[in-house]
């Protein structure tokens, strides 16, 4: 019996939320179980993942009339119903949204509705219902007008399941895995927060996370300076001397694999890639832009640190493609399946320390 055939004999579905319905998440679920399920029947024997989306049946059923999808809705209650049907249906939990959904234009009145497929989804999960949870894009302009203070899913979903900071944001594609110590702030704030304690906590969690999602033994992780050069020698600044040194020497003290700082502009490219499995980036963007631009379309986000498994596609809510039928799934399919591999791996972990 292969590995994954053994998980499957216990395979929970993913949770899927509805994320905003003004973008293309709709379009991109409808595609992504069109593909799923094709693999489902084809594959009757070895079970492949299966994923329920919580949020309006109603925006389902319009759009794969319009997009000519052939896609029949069946509503569930739970997350094992959605097993049972997802080959032959688009499982979804019902949640109404209490405003009509204008293609390309978030609607703050429907914030509640988004917050409260998100809330639903973590629920499941902490209780141990579904394999997981997949996020769906969210406009957090529209949220953060109707009182939503989070800055983005990850802050969000560490705070209601009682993690606080103790969390890492991954973007990770086959060719690259970044993280991002500071993340959703602005350039000058990332600056100033940035401390030796919190290069030190991004490590430990991408390292546990590199041994428990990835299967990988022996971790290398490399560290990015902060500036031009990484300081040259304290000539262009002294976060590297004052801060971000300090840390690596302390996360290397405890038997982590780690080397830096390295200048940015050249971690990235094809050679240098090979040395590590994962990079350590001081703020948001010099973590992301590589990894876009490495790979776009098969980048996912992953939230390390959580009691669960959380993934989202690595891309916006892309308002200018609503329900127009040009929205491309990649994404969310590398999000659903990361999340999958993610999960067998963990659970297999626990069978073989029971």
């Amino acid at each position: 019996m292969s590995v994954i055939e053994e998980f499957n004999q216990f395979n929970l579905p993913l949770a899927l939320t509805m994320g905003d319905p003004a973008g293309i998440s709709c379009e991109i679920t409808l595609k992504a179980w069109w593909n799923l399920a094709k693999m489902a029947r084809k594959k009757p024997i070895r079970k492949p993942l299966t994923f329920f989306v919580i949020a309006d049946p109603h925006l389902f059923r319009a759009l794969s009339r319009k997009l000519n999808i052939e896609a029949p809705i069946q509503l569930v209650e739970t997350p094992e119903q959605a097993a049972s049907v997802f080959s032959s249906a688009l499982p979804v939990m019902p949640l109404n949204l209490p405003a009509a959904v204008i293609p390309g234009r978030p609607d703050p009145e429907n914030a509640s509705s988004v917050i409260n497929s998100i809330d639903r989804a973590l629920d499941l999960a902490l209780g141990g219902r579904t394999a997981g949870i997949v996020t769906n894009p969210i406009h957090k302009k529209c949220l953060a007008e109707a009182g939503f203070t989070y800055s983005g899913h990850t802050e969000y979903l560490a705070e209601c399941a009682g993690i606080g900071s103790q969390v890492a944001m991954m973007l990770a594609t086959p060719h690259l895995r970044v993280v991002p110590v500071t993340v959703h702030v602005a350039l000058a704030k990332a600056i100033h927060l940035l401390t030796k304690e919190m290069i030190v906590t991004a490590a430990h969690i991408t390292a546990t996370s590199l041994v428990q999602d990835f299967g990988i033994p022996h971790p290398r992780i490399a560290v990015a300076g902060l500036n031009p050069h990484a300081g040259e020698s304290g000539e262009i600044g002294r976060e590297e001397i004052e801060i971000i040194t300090p840390a690596i020497e302390e996360i290397r003290n405890a038997g982590i694999l780690v080397n830096g700082p390295s200048p940015a502009d050249t971690l990235f490219h094809a050679s240098a890639r090979t040395k590590f499995d994962a990079a350590l980036c001081m703020y948001h963007d010099q973590a992301l832009i590589p990894i876009k631009t490495v790979d776009f379309e098969n980048g996912v986000n992953i939230t390390l640190g959580l009691p669960f498994v959380r993934t989202s596609p690595n891309h916006g809510t892309a308002l200018d493609l609503a329900m127009s039928g040009k929205a491309r799934e990649r994404s969310l399919l590398v999000a659903l399946t990361t999340a999958y591999e993610i999960a067998r791996r963990r659970n297999i972990g626990l069978k073989s320390v029971a």
